[in-house]
């Protein structure tokens, strides 16, 4: 893994050859935040699901993003642009079915990312309150931690991934020292696989569970985002997106299924709900099989999993204000690369004034950092995603319905695009279904958080319709930028 000597890129050009496969996957792993969705998510997901079955339901989840992977990456060979899901949909489904991928495209990683801000900053005051006794509001922490990614953003990208490089092996080392431990030991009641039988599979609430499993995957899509800025992008994007979503589903699965162990089958659901705060669930674990050297090092681990987060989404949305802008949907400013770092700047330093204004306005309404900013915008952000993944399934059917030149084989061009597609939308329905348990509130609230969704995508419309009437060659180019 290395990060090379780049070649020479033209004027408001991202850095060409600056991130190896190794990086690219690095960025990935550390945007799914693994170490806080297994300490802060998946506890939740257990009690509220299928219990000791969500192992298997993991394994579920990732055979459907394995059947997406698998004709996103070979559009991604013929389709290398920052703009991802926007530059598929765009060469797929139209100049105006891009737009409206784009502008949703761009309003999840913003959300995704301002809502981190939420969970970093609640975390830490929490942390700095019962640790130190410093007591600081939690949005003070947030806008500690939002001007250094925007230091970081706003640079070359290098930068942003040696620090996601050491913070994501730090992370997997930690949980699988919790691992080794655990089944070495043989848990509460002795190593076994009751996980993965449909009896366990299929108990309690296996849709929520379902849900709770996709979400943990979130990030693993964004491998297409960094194409431009890849030694040889054909290449590195698929093994990328293969290796990364391999590596978080049975990550999470192996760790699930250990925790399970760790407590004993018929016990993780009643231990979880004795807890007042589940996401401690994961600190009683170390301390008896491991001690409280390696529990307090997952506590700060579990922080600097929040700040690895919302440095990726944060580049994964700059990304997207840059690709769109350089097409002309969005102000042509925004397209525009750093004479020095030839990062998208402009679009870095929108992202960060975007999360400043929305974590002031949660501040000065006194939300709730975690109940209200993180799972509202977090539960949106994966609707969203969930979406744009079934949107690109679609586009991949339609691209290379339109290039039969191409001469791919049936099952890479048609059979995996159209499961992943079909399935996908599945897990959306349900997840729309669903929606006020992944956010904690209201149905009220959480069908008007829906509500946006088509919002943002009548945005993107009409933005791509007013570039059609302006720029009709512009319009018909959208998302076909190449290297």
């Amino acid at each position: 893994m290395s990060v090379s000597m780049s070649p020479p890129a033209g004027p408001n050009e991202l850095r060409r050859g600056a991130l190896s496969v190794g990086f690219i996957i690095f960025f990935v792993i550390s945007a799914a935040s693994p170490l806080s969705v297994l300490a802060g998510g998946f506890p939740i997901g257990i009690m509220l699901g299928s219990g000791a079955g969500t192992p298997a339901l993991l394994v579920l989840a990732l055979l459907v993003l394995l059947s997406f992977a698998v004709g996103y990456t070979t559009m991604a060979r013929h389709v290398t642009n920052a703009g991802g899901f926007y530059a598929f949909s765009s060469r797929g489904l139209g100049g105006l079915a891009g737009g409206a991928a784009g502008v949703l495209a761009m309003f999840a990683y913003n959300i995704l990312q301002v809502g981190l801000y939420g969970m970093f900053g609640g975390v830490v005051a929490g942390t700095m309150s019962s640790v130190f006794a410093i007591d600081l509001p939690w949005w003070a922490y947030s806008l500690l931690a939002m001007a250094s990614v925007a230091i970081l953003g706003y640079r070359n990208i290098d930068l942003s991934a040696r620090v996601l490089s050491l913070i994501v092996v730090a992370e997997y080392l930690a949980i699988l020292v919790l691992d080794v431990a655990i089944l070495h030991s043989g848990g509460d009641s002795g190593v076994n696989f009751d996980s993965f039988t449909p009896e366990y599979a299929f108990s309690g609430n296996p849709s929520i569970g379902l849900l709770f499993c996709f979400a943990a995957f979130i990030g693993f899509e964004a491998t297409t985002i960094y194409g431009e800025e890849a030694k040889n992008p054909q290449r590195a994007i698929p093994i990328a997106t293969y290796v990364s979503v391999l590596l978080i589903g049975c990550f999470y699965a192996i760790s699930i299924w250990s925790m399970v162990i760790g407590v004993g089958t018929d016990k993780i659901v009643p231990t979880l709900q004795a807890l007042t705060d589940p996401t401690t669930f994961i600190y009683g674990l170390s301390d008896h099989y491991v001690g409280p050297q390696l529990t307090q090092v997952i506590r700060v681990l579990f922080v600097v999993s929040i700040y690895a987060g919302l440095l990726a989404f944060h580049n994964s949305a700059a990304r997207y204000f840059y690709a769109i802008g350089r097409d002309g949907m969005l102000p042509k400013s925004l397209g525009l690369t750093h004479r020095i770092h030839q990062s998208p700047h402009m679009g870095s330093a929108l992202q960060s004034l975007i999360a400043a204004v929305v974590v002031l306005i949660f501040a000065v309404m006194d939300a709730d950092p975690i109940l209200q900013l993180f799972a509202w915008f977090s539960s949106l952000a994966t609707l969203c995603l969930l979406l744009l993944m079934a949107l690109t399934s679609a586009a991949v059917l339609m691209y290379f319905k339109r290039n039969p030149q191409l001469q791919l084989g049936v099952l890479r061009r048609l059979i995996l695009p159209a499961f992943s597609c079909v399935a996908l939308s599945i897990v959306l329905v349900i997840a729309v279904i669903h929606f006020d348990v992944l956010t904690g509130s209201s149905k009220a609230i959480s069908y008007a958080l829906c509500a946006v969704i088509p919002a943002a995508l009548i945005g993107g419309v009409l933005l791509a319709m007013r570039l059609r009437r302006k720029s009709p060659e512009c319009f018909a180019k959208l998302g076909s930028h190449k290297l």
